[in-house]
């Protein structure tokens, strides 16, 4: 492996590199860190290391709270790293309170044994209002954890919504959990979240709830022949599954690798990183934008007096949003 270049770094970018857990974990501390010092090494590290990315198959998973991610990851990490010797690590979004902006980050503790395989990185972090249960870091912390050696990313989400656009712009399978239902639970589910989905996965087809699932299963079946499909695109599917009992795992996995097999060929895998990263470039760019604004006295003055004049219904907040831009470009 080469040497690293980068000397002022606080991270042994060699040891991460090497997959050294604490130093990816320290990477990462770096990357969620708000400080503007911080914030500007994280970047010099992301650069460091960023050959070093790309190989690790992205996955995201997303369902209603009570749906058993957790168990479902947990069960799905277990079975990559014993029977096919798979590195995983785990990015969990819990979300953040609006009061305090903290959270319990409980995902470690209900993935107790996953957690303490060594061949599993699992890490926490709050959602801090983000759009979608994504954490703001959550495509760096990726990064990170491909540069460590783990071949398989799951990033879980909080819950379902139309916001979930926002991790499906930044993995390449997007898998959705349901519980066994009617067709009251896919009335309940945005058109959009199955648009999305590459795979739904009845979790919890078990004991009296099987007989449910399979009927379940046909419905979304029924559901998805709604949408059009192209020809040369990947036509979701519809599993059921036990994350209890360890039942369908393999099956959603053979999935999975028939969509990398079938992604890889026609070049979509390649094309929509491409699309992601432009997307990613452009959102943190008007971040930027917004930041810079706000750092201005002279537009944070005249930000403020426009405030009140709207607030007070004097002046239209169109009108206000398009002097405050005419004066900044002016």
């Amino acid at each position: 492996m080469a040497k690293s270049k980068a000397k002022n770094l606080p991270i042994d970018v060699d040891k991460l590199l090497s997959g050294d857990r604490r130093s990816l974990s320290k990477a990462i501390t770096l990357v969620e860190s708000k400080k503007l010092e911080h914030r500007k090494l994280a970047q010099e590290l992301i650069e460091e290391i960023l050959p070093h990315t790309g190989n690790a198959k992205r996955i995201g998973i997303t369902g209603t709270p009570g749906v058993g991610k957790s168990t479902f990851i947990e069960s799905f990490g277990l079975y990559l790293i014993r029977e096919h010797k798979h590195k995983v690590a785990v990015l969990t979004i819990d979300p953040s309170s609006p009061v305090s902006g903290g959270s319990i980050l409980g995902d470690k503790t209900r993935m107790e044994e996953l957690s303490q395989n060594m061949s599993s990185f699992i890490r926490p972090s709050p959602s801090s209002g983000a759009l979608g249960g994504v954490a703001l870091k959550t495509r760096e912390s990726m990064l990170l954890c491909e540069a460590a050696g783990y071949d398989t990313i799951i990033v879980e989400t909080v819950g379902v919504g139309q916001s979930e656009y926002e991790v499906a712009d930044m993995v390449d399978f997007f898998l959705l959990l349901v519980l066994p239902g009617g067709g009251d639970d896919i009335q309940g589910i945005k058109k959009g979240i199955l648009e999305l989905s590459d795979l739904i996965l009845i979790n919890k087809a078990d004991g009296a709830s099987k007989t449910i699932a399979d009927q379940t299963l046909a419905h979304y079946h029924s559901a998805l022949e709604l949408f059009n499909h192209k020809k040369d695109e990947w036509v979701p599917r519809v599993l059921a599954c036990s994350a209890l009992e360890n039942t369908g795992i393999d099956g959603a996995w053979k999935v999975i690798n028939d969509f990398y097999e079938q992604s890889s060929q026609s070049g979509k895998i390649n094309d929509k990183r491409a699309t992601q990263n432009q997307k990613w470039m452009n959102k943190v760019l008007w971040q930027m934008i917004e930041q810079k604004l706000k750092e201005n006295p002279e537009v944070l003055n005249s930000w403020e007096s426009y405030k009140k004049a709207v607030g007070k219904g004097s002046k239209s907040p169109y009108l206000a949003a398009l002097e405050i831009v005419n004066r900044i470009f002016k």
